[in-house]
């Protein structure tokens, strides 16, 4: 289906990589147990798509210790990809990409649900739907201003971030169609050639 990664399970050995030091970042947000709720996680599911390699989101930490306390089994059967992908479209323009694991156990028998978010692409993502975390017509990032933070676009430096990966990505989609620019050399020998016609 487009836009869409399927990965069946993540080996404890990526989780306990990925937790190790407990510390957020642009590519890694810590949630308290909880259950699936659209209205709670479309912000940084939409900022993650517009990062750089997109980014993670681990639900069963203390947010703020970053102490593990997992999720119980019927919490983490709320995060269901179909439904969150379905729940999700009403948020994103033109679309988010993530993969769910939510059968994470660890060593201590705690469990954890991962949001595994995906860079967009191609375009990035608008949001389309207004909500008590999320504005129609804003494009979310993950903020490197203070601590790392999910957030409407507010600088040049993050739109630039953005609109230059864009462009790399429709300028290598173009290639593949057989797209080229024309450089200086190839120009000036054309209007040699046409003698100024």
């Amino acid at each position: 289906m487009v836009g869409r990664h399927i990965i069946k399970a993540m080996e404890l050995s990526e989780f306990d990589s990925l937790v190790e030091g407990s510390e957020e970042s642009q590519s890694l947000d810590f949630k308290s147990a909880c259950n699936w709720d659209v209205k709670s996680l479309a912000k940084d599911i939409l900022a993650f798509s517009n990062v750089q390699d997109g980014g993670y989101i681990v639900i069963g930490f203390d947010d703020k210790t970053f102490k593990r306390i997992g999720v119980t089994e019927a919490q983490a059967k709320t995060f269901d990809q179909e439904t969150m992908q379905d729940q999700m479209a009403n948020y994103a323009d033109p679309f988010v990409t993530f993969t769910v694991y939510n059968n994470i156990v660890d060593a201590n028998g705690l469990r954890f649900v991962i949001i595994r978010i995906f860079e967009f692409p191609e375009i990035p993502v608008v949001c389309k739907t207004d909500s008590k975390d999320t504005s129609q017509g804003k494009i979310y990032y993950r903020s490197r201003r203070r601590r790392p933070e999910s957030e409407p676009v507010s600088n040049s430096f993050d739109m630039r971030d953005i609109l230059d990966r864009a462009t790399v990505k429709m300028m290598g989609k173009r290639r593949t169609q057989g797209y080229a620019a024309e450089s200086v050399e190839q120009k000036n020998y054309y209007d040699e050639e046409l003698g100024g016609l």
